[in-house]
């Protein structure tokens, strides 16, 4: 039970952080308006790091089903604990954006953009085309999977740095790829927080936009399992 509950809290956690720094940033009310997308990039590596270091012992820190089936596919990680897993990821999702939402509530209610309200809960393209913001989705996940399998295989690194170097590839990915569409990277990071959105009463709140929301929810399993499958095509170990 304890692997579950950490994943429910630890992606709950993940997204309050991780919504909440664009709430803080994006809404026009709040006292850290404009801050910027590096403070938002910088923010979200953060918010993956800082709940691995809490339940990273007790759940192998996903918060992320693509990288959960990801472990799967690998033979790390066993399908039988998978949907158990996906489902607490997206629950925590919906938590996550419905505490980002209380504690925001009067300056979403006082945004006038429907368009920044939904920004703040979830992903959306900076141009819609589905083929290439699914590529973008596909590319980001497997670089996230690759790299996070490729930090397993180095010796001597010191316990609970590999979480560092996560925050490093979340901040990349980021850096390098989210003005294309937002880097979800994982369905419960987009999703989760997309129900919080429909659900609750955000006043001019708009369209959720689940018509686009497939695209971070089903791309991200594409590029986990696409990294897996080339990680462990390449012949790490030297031959003689």
């Amino acid at each position: 039970m304890l692997p579950y509950i950490a994943e429910f809290v630890g992606t709950a956690l993940l997204l309050l952080l991780g919504t909440g720094v664009v709430a803080n940033v994006n809404l026009s009310k709040s006292g850290m308006h404009g801050g910027g997308v590096v403070v938002i990039t910088i923010a979200w590596g953060f918010a993956v790091m800082l709940p691995a270091f809490m339940f990273g012992a007790a759940s192998g820190a996903h918060f992320n089903p693509a990288l959960t089936v990801a472990m799967a596919v690998n033979g790390t990680f066993p399908w039988a604990m998978v949907p158990g897993y996906i489902i607490c990821q997206i629950a925590g999702g919906v938590v996550g954006g419905a505490l980002t939402w209380l504690l925001f509530k009067d300056h979403l209610d006082a945004e006038e953009s429907a368009a920044t309200k939904l920004g703040v809960f979830c992903t959306s393209p900076s141009i819609p085309n589905y083929f290439r913001n699914c590529c973008s989705e596909i590319v980001g996940t497997f670089v996230l999977v690759f790299t996070i399998l490729g930090i397993n295989q180095v010796t001597g690194i010191a316990t609970g740095l590999n979480y560092v170097f996560v925050w490093g590839i979340i901040v990349s990915i980021g850096m390098s790829l989210g003005g294309l569409t937002g880097y979800a990277i994982n369905p419960a990071r987009d999703m989760g927080p997309r129900l919080a959105h429909f659900l609750l009463p955000i006043k001019g709140k708009g369209s959720s936009n689940f018509k686009y929301a497939m695209v971070p929810f089903f791309a991200p399993y594409i590029g986990g399992i696409l990294a897996v499958a080339l990680y462990n095509a390449i012949p790490w170990a030297p031959t003689a």
